[in-house]
């Protein structure tokens, strides 16, 4: 129907339907709700450990659950994150993996961060054998993340929750902040007059977790922004990435007599904001180039639709012979000039432009004249695509009219 969509971008969306349209068996996940509120369809997006082993999270100190469910007052998927007393609804990005699961599961990078002895004449291995992440993929995470914080900080909030577990990676580095909010719920004291007295104490954590995390991802390893492994990572960072990584690192890491913002670290990031913005930007063009082809596919498959209420209906105001009459007639004729032609040998004759271009001038109601031959091949009627164009929408008008209990 249209110009091929690049098979990544295909396949990334086919992915992403089929996360939101799974379910479950609740025959075979008894501790699975059905349903909670005002959600339904509730699917785990993370394993659900035994009952009896369940345990608290490092982050909330509680014992956590996370789901899809869809909400019956939409109909749209959302994220369901459970802390087992309350539910926390954010939305849903499926096909979406925590930053720890896509660069911090692996256990050899943390063993051999912490097992290697660097010594004055041993210096760190090459970034090439090291196995370190490409710079520009953390700018461009570092871009992405600082960029939430201003955000939030300009709202007079503060994350609390920067952490590679709570962020979210959709297709190759787009990021999400998860959870947030939670620890504003968890830790809310009633006692208190003002409530937002200790939000520039959080801001500042705010930073120094967002050190941590751009730490960790230079070192590729969350052993690196242990107490006893900074001077060790900051060595690693020092020869394998630019003095501004490192001094970004520096800065955020470090007490400062004066409270910081994450504007301040802008100059650090310099060019490389405008390298994010051009690469962001080119792919909003290659994406909008597809959306403009699938509006095409959208149109012709209403068209689809319409013509599948009219052809062959039952029975319409009581009148069983209504699909086969007057109108209708041409529609169920022109229905089999689009997919029911056969060649001389009497075999299906199947060209998809065929019917695509018939489905264009149909919707266009264009003058030109076509032929539309009876089943029994005893009648030819020659109408124009206008004529066809006025039969479709004064049918399919009578239909809705008849839907709404207006005729």
């Amino acid at each position: 129907m249209s110009d091929v969509i690049p098979l990544f971008l295909l396949q990334e969306l086919i992915n992403r339907h089929l996360i939101t349209m799974a379910q479950i068996d609740h025959s075979e996940n008894p501790d699975v709700p059905s349903e909670v509120d005002s959600y339904h369809s509730l699917f785990p997006l993370e394993p659900l450990p035994p009952p009896n082993r369940m345990q608290k999270t490092s982050n909330f100190s509680y014992i956590t659950s996370c789901y899809k469910a869809v909400n019956s007052k939409d109909d749209l998927p959302y994220c369901l994150r459970r802390i087992h007393a309350l539910v926390f609804s954010y939305d849903f990005h499926a096909g979406a993996e925590t930053m720890f699961s896509r660069h911090f599961n692996d256990p050899a990078a943390d063993s051999y961060f912490t097992k290697r002895k660097w010594g004055q004449h041993e210096p760190p291995p090459p970034r090439q054998h090291a196995g370190l992440l490409p710079e520009s993929l953390i700018w461009a995470y570092i871009v992405q993340l600082s960029s939430a914080l201003r955000t939030i900080h300009t709202a007079g909030l503060a994350c609390r929750v920067m952490d590679p577990s709570k962020i979210l990676i959709t297709g190759k580095t787009r990021l999400r902040v998860n959870c947030v909010g939670v620890f504003d719920v968890l830790t809310f004291d009633n006692s208190q007059t003002n409530h937002l007295a200790l939000m520039p104490q959080y801001q500042q954590a705010d930073l120094v977790s967002l050190g941590k995390v751009v730490l960790a991802l230079a070192c590729n390893s969350l052993a690196g922004i242990q107490r006893e492994n900074l001077q060790k990572a900051m060595e690693l960072v020092s020869i394998n990435y630019s003095s501004d990584l490192k001094n970004l690192i520096l800065y955020l890491l470090t007490e400062q007599s004066r409270l910081r913002s994450v504007n301040d670290i802008m100059p650090m990031i310099g060019a490389r904001f405008y390298t994010q913005l051009d690469a962001s930007q080119m792919r909003n063009d290659v994406i909008e180039e597809d959306l403009a082809k699938e509006v095409q596919n959208g149109r012709l498959f209403r068209l689809l639709a319409k013509l599948g209420t009219i052809n062959e209906r039952p029975e319409f105001q009581k009148d069983p012979t209504w699909s086969e009459t007057g109108d209708r007639y041409l529609l169920k004729l022109f229905r089999d000039h689009l997919f029911h032609q056969v060649t001389e040998a009497g075999t299906p004759w199947i060209d998809l432009s065929h019917i695509v271009s018939c489905l264009n001038k149909l919707d266009a109601g264009v003058p030109e004249k076509i032929s539309l031959v009876s089943r029994d091949e005893k009648s030819v009627l020659v109408v124009t695509y206008s004529d066809l164009k006025r039969c479709f929408d004064s049918t399919f008008q009578e239909l809705q009219a008849a839907a709404s209990g207006s005729l």
